[in-house]
């Protein structure tokens, strides 16, 4: 049984870092009430923490490679924790948004390093077995969030949305002070600072614009000035990226055609996710539902989601992941149009369907993404593909939660109809990932994930 501690504890913490990616979309209106925050105030608090998570993301991995996988790891965890419990002590929004991009880093840390972890401590059979856990708890630490948020928000409080991380994280980091990591660190590794800096300043930027517009409009001055500094460092960042010869992501990558393409599905695919916000704000600000039933509303895209990653991971197998991507993004973009067409005298019901045949498929477009993005590139580049991936994946997620958020607040104060907006703009989304995948051709999958 020991031999499975370090299992126990990669799992818990990314369970947890997952759990924080969910479990606010149906705590936002106590949030607001409790804090005295405006749509902008909490959109913030959504989108900071993928925000700082897509920026610290590859240079998570780089302080990995040198200093090893489990003293990052615990030190994410410490972080993640006491940045839990600030959050749930918060006395204003302002000091609530600052803890959740403090998560951001601790969540990460834990990001990269999990994964990594597991490699170095299993071998043979053992790894298999811990992997397949680790694949099991990622779909459920996501799935798990708008439910378990619901009823912490109803029964407890929206503050022990956060509190309950604390203890959880004690534990998991007594567990992983324990695990023995095997030959790790020590690689002479050098942080890109610089271009760090580029990409914070970029992605900051982006969403800071998209947030203001969506509160004061595009004719505010900020507007364009937060749009114009963005471009700016996004040029930087180019130019710094280009003449590193230890890049923190190689931009010569994007000159791939294949490559830039699947990257563009990825962002895709976290449209539906980032629609799932509005959704939970209809169910509660426009049909009145209490937390504990707006999540469990939302579990049918959780349940069909886990079911149908665990039959695609096995049945699957070997078959081209551009082709099971484009089926994927086909099915979340059509799952979103179905939800759409609502009106005012539309029930939770009404959403059911849809979430089902969304759920479908981002359950098809979560095992084969990965095998995607490599097949895109040489075996030699897996280890930069794989943090791009990520670093996308966060990327559309703060995006998306903005663009919809201006999107939503177009519908004249009726909650339906801004959320009319954000589906069909997902479903969008969805299906011109899904024709941008199937152009690219079938591949098979690359030897790493067969």
């Amino acid at each position: 049984m020991r031999r499975w501690w370090p299992l126990v504890a990669v799992c818990l913490g990314t369970f947890v870092f997952l759990l924080d990616t969910t479990v606010l979309s149906v705590a936002l209106p106590r949030v607001g009430a409790g804090l005295s925050a405006g749509p902008a105030e909490l959109q913030w608090v959504v989108t900071v923490y993928p925000l700082v998570l897509a920026v610290l993301t590859l240079s998570a991995g780089a302080l990995a490679d040198r200093f090893g996988a489990r003293a990052v790891y615990a030190a994410g965890l410490a972080v993640f924790g006491a940045a839990s419990l600030v959050c749930g002590l918060a006395p204003d929004v302002r000091v609530l948004i600052a803890a959740r991009a403090v998560q951001g880093v601790g969540g990460a840390a834990l990001a990269v390093t999990g994964f990594a972890l597991l490699g170095a401590v299993y071998r043979g059979p053992d790894l298999g077995r811990a992997m397949g856990a680790f694949a099991a708890v990622t779909g459920l630490g996501a799935a798990a969030g708008p439910v378990i948020g619901g009823v912490l928000t109803q029964y407890a409080g929206w503050r022990w949305v956060f509190l309950l991380n604390v203890p959880f994280v004690a534990v998991t980091l007594a567990l992983a002070l324990r695990v023995r990591e095997g030959g790790g660190g020590g690689a002479r590794t050098r942080t890109d600072v610089p271009g760090t800096a580029a990409f914070a300043v970029c992605a900051g930027a982006l969403t800071y614009a998209l947030n203001r517009a969506g509160s004061g409009g595009w004719g505010a001055w900020p507007v364009p000035a937060a749009l114009a500094v963005s471009a700016v460092a996004l040029a930087v960042l180019v130019r710094v990226e280009r003449r590193r010869p230890d890049p923190l992501l190689d931009v010569r990558l994007f000159a791939r055609a294949s490559f830039s393409a699947v990257m563009v599905c990825v962002l895709a695919s976290t449209a539906s996710f980032a629609a799932l916000v509005y959704t939970s704000l209809w169910l509660q600000s426009g049909l009145g539902l209490g937390p504990v039933r707006a999540g469990l509303a939302l579990l049918p895209l959780a349940l069909a989601s886990c079911a149908t990653s665990l039959v695609a991971g096995k049945r699957l197998h070997g078959r081209s992941p551009r082709a099971v991507l484009a089926a994927g993004l086909l099915l979340a973009g059509a799952g979103c149009a179905l939800q759409a067409g609502l009106d005012a005298g539309s029930t939770a019901g009404s959403v059911t369907a849809g979430l089902v045949v969304t759920g479908v498929g981002v359950g098809l477009t979560g095992p084969v993404t990965g095998a995607a993005v490599l097949g895109a590139l040489p075996p030699e580049r897996a280890g930069m593909a794989a943090g791009a991936m990520t670093t996308f994946r966060q990327l559309g997620q703060t995006v998306g939660v903005a663009v919809f958020g201006i999107l939503f607040r177009q519908g004249g104060g009726a909650a339906h109809a801004g959320l009319n907006r954000v589906l069909v703009a997902a479903a969008v989304a969805g299906l011109a990932g899904a024709a941008l995948a199937g152009a690219l051709g079938p591949r098979r999958a690359p030897a790493a994930a067969r």
